[in-house]
C-alpha cells in the first residue's frame, strides 16, 4: 500500500473520528427525560410526567418545590435561549458574539437594566423571594450537574455563568422591552410638534378609527379632530419625491400585540365561560414559551410560561382562566434636560442645577479588546444615548421605576373566582397588559395588568423639561382604579390592543394604540352567536377576513373604471383586485396588490409631511397606528393643498400612479408572475429561524422550522401572521372544562435540534389544527429526590 493512500486513509480516519466525536457530543448533550434526579433542597420528592409532546406535568409537596422543577426543566430544555434573553437585557451579548454585538450592547447598556435587576430582587417580597431562589437553584443545578451541555454552549465553548435571581428578573425586563420600552412615539411626536402647527399634529395622531369601541370611559375619544386642517396642511412646502420619503411612512407599524376575548357562559353551548388568547410576538426558534402544568398542596396551575422566569403566564388554575393582549399605552418619557454653557455637566432640576452622575462599564467583547462605557445618570432616570431635537433626554420608563416590577402573578394560583383573578392582576407589578378573565361559574371580567404611571402636569405625549417642578410622575395609578368591567349585559369582552378607554376614565394610559379592527372583526363574529364551543373560537382566531382593505379594494375599482386610466398591465391589476375575495388566504388573488397600494398610497399622501419631520430630524418616520383615520379622510374628501405640488392637487392621478407603481413594484419582486395570478401566499412566506442560521445559513435546514406560504397578515385581520412576526401561541380554555382545551404554539417543547420535541408542534400551529392543552397521557417519568 502506498504511502500517500496510507495517508489518505489516516486523514478519512480523522475526520471520520472527529465526525464521530461531534455526533457523540450531541446526543451526549440530550438531556434525560427518564429516571431519577438529585435535586437539593426538595422539601421531598417531586415527580414530573411528560406527555408526547415533552409538556411536563409537576406533581410537587410545596410551591417552592414546584418551580424548583421547573427551573430544572427551564435549563434542562431551553438553556440557551435563557442564556440569550439575560444577556441581551444586560447587555453582554458582546462576550459571546463579538464585535457585530456592540452595537446592541452599547445601547442595551444606556438601560443599565443589570443595576435595575438587582434592586427589583432587594425590593421583592418575602415569599416571592423565596419562590424565586428556589427557581434559580433549580436552573443551576441543572447547569452544574449536566454532562454535556447544549449544541449552542459547545458550537461558542462557552460555559454559562450560573443563574441569579437578577437574571431572572433581566428576562422579565426584556419582556417589558418587547411591550412597552420603546422611545419612538414620543421622539416621533415632539419632532412632529416641533415642525407641523398644532392642528395638523392632532389630525395626524388621533386615538380613534372607523372601527374603535370602548370599555370603560364613555364612547368618546381624547385626542380627535374631524375636521382636515386645509391651511396647515396647504403650508406644508412640496418636496422633490424621494424613495426614502415614501418609505418612512410606516402604515402597518407592527408592534407586539395580541387578541383577546372572553364569552360568559349564556354565550356558550353549556354554560361554560372560556377565554381566548393568542399573542402575537418575534417569531423564532425556539418559540418564546414553554408549557407546563403545576400542582403542589391542594394548587393546581397551568398554561405557558417563560423560561427563565418562575410564573405560568397564560392559562388557568381549577376555578379560573386568563390571556392577555398588550396595553398599547405610554409608557416611557424622554424628560428633556436644561444643559447650558455655564453649567458645564450639569442640568436644572427643581432644586436647582446639579451635576449628573456618571459612572464606567465594560463590555467584554470575544476576541477583541474590552470596551469601556461612560453611563450618565439623573434624578429621573438614565441619560439617553441619543439627543432629541439637539438636547438630551433622560429616560423614566416604568421598567427601571422602584416598586414598579415584581413577580406578583405567581399569586394566580390562590385565585378562585374572577373578582379575586382582577385584584391579584391590579396588584402584578408585570409588562402591562389587558386581561380577560373567566371563571367555572359562567363569570367574564376584563382589568389591566401591571403599574400605570399617574403623571401629574402633562399626559406624556411629547418630550417636555420637569425642571421647574410642575411635571412628574406621583408613583402609580392605584389597583383599585385600574379600569374593571365584570359581565357586561352582551356576553363578551373583546380586546386586541386597541383603545379600550374613553375619554371619562381620568388617567391618560396611552396615545397611539393600535387600530381596532381586529377587535371589530371579532366582537361581530361572536355578537349574533350561541351556543359557542371552543372550536368555534378557534375558528375566529384563525379568521382573515380584511375589511380594512375593502375601502383600497373600491378606491382602486373606481380609478381605473376609465378605460383610457388603465393601460394593459393595469387592467391585468384590475382584474385582480375585482377577484380579491375580502380574505387574506394564501389562494386569495389581488390581495398582494391591495396590500402594496395601501401602503404606498400613505406614502404618497403623507410625503409633504415626511419631509417636514425630516428637516428637523434626518431620521424621522411617520409611523402612527391610527393613521386610518386622516388617511380615509384624505382619500374621501380629497382636498387641495395636500399632496406634493407634482400631482398638482390631482387626487385621481395620485391614485392611478400609485398604482401603477405598485404594480411595477411587484413585478420586479415576482418577475415570473402575472399580476392577476399572483396569490397572497406567494407573497407571504412564514420563516422562523434560529439565532445560529441567521448568520451561518448552512445550518438552516438542521435548526430552522420549514418556510411555508401562510395566510393572515400583519395587523388588519384577525389572524396575524407576517414573515417572524405572528402568533406564539392560541389557547382556547373554560377553567370548568380544561379537558377541552386548544393550544398551538410553534416549532416544540425542547430547544435542542435533536430532541423529538424540537419541532413537533410545528405542523398543527402551521396549520391550525388544535392539539389538547392539558397533557395527555404520559410517557416518560422523572422522580425529583431531595438530596
Amino acid at each position: 500500500m502506498s504511502k500517500m493512500r496510507v495517508a489518505s486513509l489516516s486523514i478519512a480516519g480523522v475526520i471520520v473520528g472527529g465526525i464521530a466525536l461531534v455526533i457523540g457530543l450531541l446526543l451526549a448533550s440530550l438531556p434525560a427525560e427518564n429516571g431519577k434526579v438529585v435535586l437539593p433542597g426538595l422539601s421531598s420528592q417531586a415527580r414530573v410526567k411528560s406527555d408526547a409532546f415533552g409538556v411536563p406535568d409537576i406533581e410537587a409537596t410545596q410551591r417552592e418545590d414546584a418551580y424548583r422543577v421547573l427551573g430544572y426543566l427551564h435549563a434542562r430544555d431551553r438553556l440557551f435561549q435563557m442564556e440569550l434573553m439575560r444577556r441581551k437585557s444586560a447587555g453582554r451579548l458582546a462576550e459571546l458574539f463579538g464585535a457585530k454585538a456592540l452595537d446592541a450592547d452599547r445601547k442595551q447598556r444606556v438601560y443599565q437594566m443589570d443595576r435595575a435587576a438587582q434592586r427589583i430582587v432587594a425590593d421583592l417580597p418575602p415569599a416571592q423571594r423565596l419562590t424565586l431562589q428556589a427557581y434559580v437553584d433549580g436552573v443551576n443545578q441543572f447547569i452544574g450537574t449536566a454532562r454535556v451541555l447544549p449544541p449552542e454552549f459547545l458550537a461558542l465553548r462557552h460555559r454559562p455563568e450560573p443563574w441569579r435571581p437578577e437574571d431572572s428578573i433581566l428576562v422579565e425586563l426584556a419582556m417589558f422591552q418587547t411591550l412597552n420600552g420603546q422611545e419612538q412615539d414620543e421622539r416621533m411626536v415632539s419632532v412632529m410638534t416641533r415642525a407641523l402647527p398644532q392642528e395638523l399634529v392632532t389630525f395626524l395622531t388621533p386615538d380613534t378609527d372607523p372601527y374603535a369601541k370602548e370599555l370603560v370611559g364613555g364612547n368618546l375619544p381624547r385626542r380627535f379632530n374631524p375636521s382636515i386642517p386645509l391651511e396647515a396642511l396647504a403650508s406644508l412646502p412640496g418636496t422633490d419625491s424621494t424613495l426614502a420619503l415614501n418609505q418612512a411612512v410606516d402604515a402597518e407599524n407592527v408592534v407586539s400585540g395580541s387578541n383577546n376575548w372572553v364569552v360568559a357562559g349564556s354565550k356558550t353551548r353549556d354554560g361554560r365561560a372560556m377565554i381566548a388568547s393568542d399573542m402575537h410576538l418575534a417569531l423564532n426558534v425556539p418559540n418564546i414559551w414553554y408549557r407546563a402544568d403545576l400542582s403542589y398542596g391542594n394548587r393546581h396551575i397551568y398554561g405557558v410560561t417563560l423560561p427563565g422566569a418562575p410564573a405560568v403566564i397564560l392559562g388557568g388554575n381549577d376555578d379560573v382562566a386568563w390571556g392577555f393582549t398588550n396595553v398599547t399605552g405610554d409608557f416611557l418619557d424622554l424628560i428633556r434636560l436644561d444643559v447650558d454653557s455655564v453649567h458645564p455637566g450639569q442640568y436644572r432640576t427643581p432644586q436647582g442645577w446639579q451635576a449628573f452622575t456618571e459612572h464606567q462599564e465594560t463590555i467584554r467583547v470575544k476576541g477583541e479588546p474590552d470596551v469601556t462605557l461612560t453611563l450618565r445618570d439623573s434624578e429621573w432616570g438614565p441619560v439617553s444615548d441619543q439627543d432629541l431635537l439637539g438636547q438630551p433626554v433622560a429616560i423614566k420608563w416604568i421598567a427601571l421605576e422602584p416598586h414598579f416590577v415584581d413577580l406578583g402573578l405567581m399569586d394566580m394560583d390562590q385565585a378562585r373566582n374572577t373578582q379575586q383573578a382582577v385584584a391579584v392582576m391590579n396588584r402584578f407589578g408585570g409588562p402591562p397588559q389587558n386581561v380577560v378573565i373567566a371563571d367555572r361559574d359562567g363569570h367574564i371580567a376584563w382589568t389591566y395588568m401591571g403599574r400605570f404611571p399617574k403623571r401629574r402636569g402633562f399626559d406624556g405625549l411629547i418630550s417636555q423639561s420637569w425642571a421647574d417642578g410642575n411635571l412628574a410622575w406621583d408613583g402609580s395609578i392605584p389597583p383599585d382604579e385600574l379600569p374593571r368591567l365584570f359581565d357586561p349585559a352582551d356576553g363578551f369582552i373583546v380586546t386586541a390592543n386597541n383603545r379600550t378607554l374613553g375619554r371619562d376614565y381620568p388617567y391618560v394610559i396611552g396615545h397611539n394604540w393600535s387600530l381596532s379592527y381586529r377587535a371589530h372583526r371579532i366582537e361581530e363574529l361572536l355578537k349574533n352567536r350561541s351556543g359557542l364551543t371552543e372550536q368555534d373560537l378557534l375558528a375566529i382566531q384563525l379568521d382573515t377576513c380584511s375589511e380594512i382593505l375593502a375601502f383600497y379594494q373600491q378606491l382602486a375599482l373606481d380609478a381605473l373604471s376609465n378605460p383610457s386610466a388603465a393601460d394593459d398591465s393595469l387592467q391585468k391589476a384590475r382584474n385582480a383586485i375585482a377577484a380579491w375575495d375580502g380574505y387574506m388566504q394564501t389562494g386569495s388573488i389581488g390581495a398582494p396588490i391591495l396590500s402594496e397600494f395601501r401602503t404606498r398610497l400613505a406614502g404618497a399622501v403623507f410625503e409633504k409631511v415626511v419631509a417636514a419631520g425630516q428637516t428637523l430630524d434626518p431620521q424621522f418616520r411617520y409611523a402612527w397606528r391610527e393613521m386610518e383615520t386622516p388617511l380615509r379622510q384624505l382619500l374621501t374628501q380629497r382636498p387641495k393643498g395636500v399632496l406634493n405640488p407634482r400631482y398638482q392637487d390631482d387626487w385621481q392621478a395620485m391614485i392611478v400612479a400609485t398604482l401603477r407603481q405598485t404594480v411595477q413594484a411587484l413585478r420586479e419582486k415576482y418577475p415570473n408572475v402575472e399580476p392577476d395570478q399572483l396569490t397572497w401566499g406567494m407573497t407571504h412566506p412564514v420563516n422562523l429561524r434560529h439565532p445560529f442560521s441567521k448568520v451561518a445559513s448552512a445550518l438552516s435546514g438542521v435548526l430552522d422550522m420549514p418556510a411555508f406560504d401562510s395566510d393572515g397578515c400583519a395587523n388588519v385581520c384577525v389572524k396575524v401572521m407576517d414573515n417572524a412576526h405572528g402568533a406564539s401561541e392560541r389557547l382556547v380554555l373554560s377553567p370548568s372544562h380544561p379537558e377541552n382545551a386548544l393550544f398551538h404554539m410553534p416549532g416544540g417543547q425542547s430547544g435542542h435540534p435533536l430532541s423529538a420535541h424540537y419541532r413537533d408542534q410545528q405542523n398543527f400551529w402551521r396549520d391550525g389544527v388544535a392539539l389538547p392543552l392539558l397533557s395527555a397521557e404520559a410517557g416518560d417519568v422523572l422522580h425529583f429526590v431531595p438530596r
